[in-house]
C-alpha cells in the first residue's frame, strides 16, 4: 500500500500543476491512495471551494486536509458539512462545521484513517493539541479501528511538528506538517515505526515568497507600496511524500520526499 501526502496546494499555479499531472504521476509511482492539504487552493491563495474540491477528486485525490484559512471562502462551510472527504482541523473550537476525523476504505478495503490537526503556536486559536491528540490516541487504535492512519499537522514551528511526530510514533503510519510551504529534507521513520516529515512543502510557484507574488512580497517588507498578497502564477510543483505501509502492522516501511514539477528537484 502506497499513499501520496501533498503540502499545501497554492493558487491557480497549485491547482493547475495538480489537476494537469496528478493522474499520470499516480500511475508512474503506483500511488494507492492520496491526501492532499488544500487550505489555500482559491485563486486569492486562502481558501478553497466546493468546485476546486471536485477537480481534486476527479484528478486523483482521495482526501482534502485544510488548517487556519479553512473558511476563508465562506460557501465551503456548507460544503464541509456534506463532503466526508474534506477536513478542517479536529482542534478547532467546537461546535465548528464539519470533521477533522474520518476513515476511508480504498479499492480493496484497506481501512485509511485520516487525522487533521492544527498547531497552537503562532497559529489562531484552537484547543490545545496535544490534549486533544492524547483524547483520540484514547479512543481509536491502529489496527482496531482502521489499518492506517495518517496525521496531517498544521502548524507554524518545527518544534511542535517534531513533537507531534514523536507523540504519535508506533500509533499512526505517517505524520507530516504543513502550513510552511517549504519542503524540509527529513523524511525518516521514527523509533516505533511512523513516517515523519516536518513539512510537506507546497504544491505551487517557488518563483515566490512561500507561495506568493514575490515583488509584491518583497514591498511588503521593505515598506513600499504593496497589496494584500496575492499568488505567484509561474510553473507549479508538486511537493510532498510518498510513504510504503506495511498492512500487517499499520505502520510505515518506507518513506521518501516527492518532488515533482518546475524549480525544485529531488536530491
Amino acid at each position: 500500500m502506497r499513499i501520496l501526502f501533498l503540502g499545501d496546494v497554492v493558487g491557480i499555479s497549485g491547482c493547475s500543476k495538480l489537476t494537469s499531472s496528478l493522474l499520470s504521476e499516480i500511475k508512474s509511482k503506483k500511488i494507492d491512495f492520496v491526501i492532499a492539504n488544500g487550505e489555500n487552493a482559491a485563486a486569492q491563495g486562502v481558501g478553497l471551494t466546493e468546485e476546486i474540491c471536485k477537480d481534486f477528486y476527479n484528478c486523483g485525490v482521495n482526501v482534502i486536509t485544510t488548517g487556519n484559512h479553512v473558511w476563508d471562502q465562506k460557501e465551503i462551510m456548507k460544503y464541509i458539512e456534506k463532503e466526508e472527504r474534506l477536513l478542517r482541523p479536529k482542534n478547532l473550537f467546537e461546535p465548528a462545521p464539519g470533521r477533522g476525523f474520518q476513515i476511508f476504505k480504498t479499492d480493496k478495503n484497506i481501512r485509511v484513517g485520516v487525522l487533521n490537526l492544527m498547531g497552537n503556536v503562532f497559529m489562531k486559536k484552537c484547543d490545545d493539541v496535544f490534549e486533544t491528540s492524547k483524547k483520540f490516541l484514547s479512543e481509536y487504535k491502529l489496527k482496531d479501528d482502521y489499518d492506517l492512519l495518517v496525521v496531517d499537522f498544521h502548524g507554524e514551528i518545527t518544534s511542535e511538528k517534531n513533537a507531534i511526530g514523536h507523540f504519535f510514533d508506533g500509533h499512526a503510519t505517517l505524520v507530516v506538517g504543513t502550513h510552511t510551504h517549504i519542503p524540509t529534507n527529513d523524511a525518516r521513520i521514527l523509533n516505533n515505526g511512523t513516517g515523519y516529515q516536518t513539512d510537506a512543502g507546497m504544491c505551487g510557484d517557488y518563483d515566490s515568497v512561500i507561495g506568493m507574488d514575490k515583488e509584491n512580497s518583497l514591498n511588503r517588507f521593505l515598506k513600499k507600496d504593496s497589496v494584500k498578497h496575492f499568488p505567484a502564477v509561474g510553473e507549479g510543483t508538486l511537493s510532498g511524500v510518498i510513504v510504503d505501509c506495511d498492512i500487517n502492522t499499520g505502520l510505515a516501511k518506507n518513506i521518501n520526499s516527492y518532488i515533482f514539477g518546475d524549480k525544485l528537484k529531488n536530491i
